[in-house]
């Protein structure tokens, strides 16, 4: 049997570099920085009780973001059968007075964001901000890659309607 230890060529020893890029998925799906911490909490722990289910010629990053993206969604319908729905921090400042034009502009396009279907917003981040390539948002989200893209256009699309004002604009697929 293999050493618990890890060996140089020990995947488990990547983990730490994808903590940030794995933190920063966890704030845009929670909204809420305590929310994402306890989810990568969550998310590293599972990852590494089942390091033996990782099979090291795949892709670790999208791997280990499959786990928070499931995570996110287990506790998500947990909570919903429990009747508990946590407030977004995000809300709490909304109220307060902006002290330039960007923390306005910053506010409208969360507000925006926000609006869009979670699986458009969830593409969005995947290659948007956390810089995944479409293949490994699609195996992140286990779909195809064309319905990364698909998602991700319609998402752009629908985000500028409502940045230009056309909250009206045709209903989100």
């Amino acid at each position: 049997m293999r050493s618990l230890r890890a060996s140089k060529e020990d995947p488990r020893e990547r983990i730490i570099t994808f903590l940030p890029d794995m933190r920063a998925f966890a704030q845009s799906l929670t909204r809420n920085e305590t929310a994402a911490d306890d989810l990568l909490q969550d998310a590293v722990i599972k990852a590494w009780k089942n390091f033996h289910q990782f099979r090291t010629d795949t892709n670790l990053r999208a791997w280990l973001f499959t786990i928070v993206r499931n995570t996110f969604y287990t506790d998500l319908r947990r909570k919903r059968r429990e009747l508990h729905f946590a407030e977004d921090s995000w809300l709490h400042t909304a109220g307060e007075a902006p002290s330039s034009n960007k923390i306005i502009a910053v506010m409208d396009f969360e507000k925006a964001f926000f609006q869009l279907p979670d699986e458009q917003r969830e593409a969005l981040i995947l290659v948007g901000a956390s810089g995944l390539s479409y293949e490994e948002a699609a195996e992140t989200c286990g779909v195809a890659m064309g319905t990364i893209k698909s998602r991700i256009n319609r998402g752009r699309k629908r985000l500028a309607e409502i940045m230009a004002g056309d909250e009206d604009g045709p209903p989100p697929d």
